[in-house]
């Protein structure tokens, strides 16, 4: 009989013996996944930069698409220039010719890094702030038969037929003592102003003579060279000074 109770004693102490394991594995369990809640919650989440729909100008489809063509007029129009060039883009906008794509902000980040200046981006979650506005950008593509002299002196052509002056085709031919003229002058300081993108090849091109159609455009930074632009008075063309890098305007 004792023996029997010592086997009873024996099962029951077995039962609670895994009965305790049991809640101590389960609370165990428990307590590590909270702690692990706890601490995922210390980990600091992806930041997803988020991009934002690029308007594209498709030169292609300037004709044919009425909106687009507008656009191009208003733009235009705003500089006072109808010919001069064939695209105003902005500088947070990409524009296409034929298969190529390209984004402005590629072209400046070259165009800076040609001049020296370090480009650095800002990789952090911001807010795009809705009251800077960004630069223009005139584009010329490159036609058959174009080179650098003419395509600057149509610019400029256009430019001075806005304000009723017309420009003579002889204008940035020398004087008969060889001197340059004014609008030669201002067409030679022009060559450094501007830059050619080779659409091809994705970068600056640094041969100015070496043009060749729809595979090359040349960039005009139209605040820049309107700022120029806007203090020439044409009856003082001539006196016009340039030495090979600085252009001294004479004053009105």
């Amino acid at each position: 009989m004792p023996k029997k109770t010592a086997e009873i004693s024996s099962k029951t102490i077995g039962i609670v013996v895994v009965c305790i394991l049991f809640v101590t594995v389960a609370g165990l369990w428990f307590w590590l996944k909270k702690d692990s809640k706890v601490n995922t919650q210390n980990i600091p989440e992806k930041v997803h930069i988020p991009t934002t729909a690029e308007t594209v100008i498709d030169y292609n489809k300037i004709e044919k698409d009425k909106e687009l063509k507008a656009l191009m007029q208003k733009r235009k129009a705003e500089y006072g220039i109808e010919k001069g060039v064939d695209i105003i883009a902005k500088s947070d906008e990409s524009f296409k010719i034929g298969d190529s794509t390209v984004s402005m902000q590629e072209i400046l980040d070259m165009i800076r890094i040609k001049s020296g200046d370090i480009v650095e981006r800002n990789l952090k979650l911001k807010k795009t702030d809705p009251m800077k506005n960004s630069e223009s950008f005139g584009i010329h593509v490159v036609q058959p038969g174009d080179n650098i002299w003419n395509i600057h002196f149509h610019f400029l052509k256009d430019y001075f037929a806005h304000k009723d002056i017309s420009l003579s085709p002889l204008a940035d031919e020398p004087s008969r003592g060889r001197q340059s003229s004014g609008v030669g002058k201002l067409l030679k300081f022009s060559e450094g102003t501007v830059n050619i993108y080779n659409i091809k090849e994705h970068k600056i091109d640094v041969d100015l003579n070496l043009i060749y159609p729809l595979s090359k455009v040349v960039i005009y930074n139209m605040d820049q060279i309107f700022a120029l632009l806007d203090l020439i008075d044409y009856e003082h063309v001539n006196r016009i000074q340039f030495d090979g890098e600085t252009l001294w305007i004479p004053p009105n």
